[in-house]
């Protein structure tokens, strides 16, 4: 399998850019979703929710999947993003080793394991 692009947001606004091709991504194919969104709630500009708030408003990234993987350990993070949609919420581990172990999870389940929705065109 040949290994999958990983694109880093440093903030929501970076990543509706991306998303939605806007901004320094409006030359970006706009139906070329990510196979899986890792959404961090502590965003700066705009937070994790309202990235998440405007993925399932939209037609084209309604079906991408969502992993929470933040350090929230409110119960309100955890019931409004599953009531936005995210497909799972994960605490992020503190010790980098246990991050990595849990990312490589992340991987095997959502991109190799999972049969996600088709894509759209």
């Amino acid at each position: 399998m040949a290994p999958r692009e990983v694109v880093v947001a440093r903030d929501g606004a970076e990543a509706l850019d991306f998303l939605f091709s806007t901004g320094r991504y409006a030359e970006r194919e706009p139906y070329a979703m990510p196979d899986l969104i890792l959404l961090d709630l502590k965003l700066p500009k705009i937070d994790g929710l309202g990235v998440l708030r405007r993925m399932r408003a939209s037609e084209n990234t309604r079906l991408t999947p969502v992993v929470v993987l933040t350090s929230s350990r409110e119960e309100r993070d955890i019931i409004e993003s599953y009531d936005l949609g995210a497909n799972s919420y994960i605490r992020k581990p503190v010790d980098f080793e246990q991050f990595t172990r849990a990312v490589g999870q992340i991987k095997l389940y959502w991109l190799d394991l999972n049969e996600p929705p088709p894509t759209r065109s």
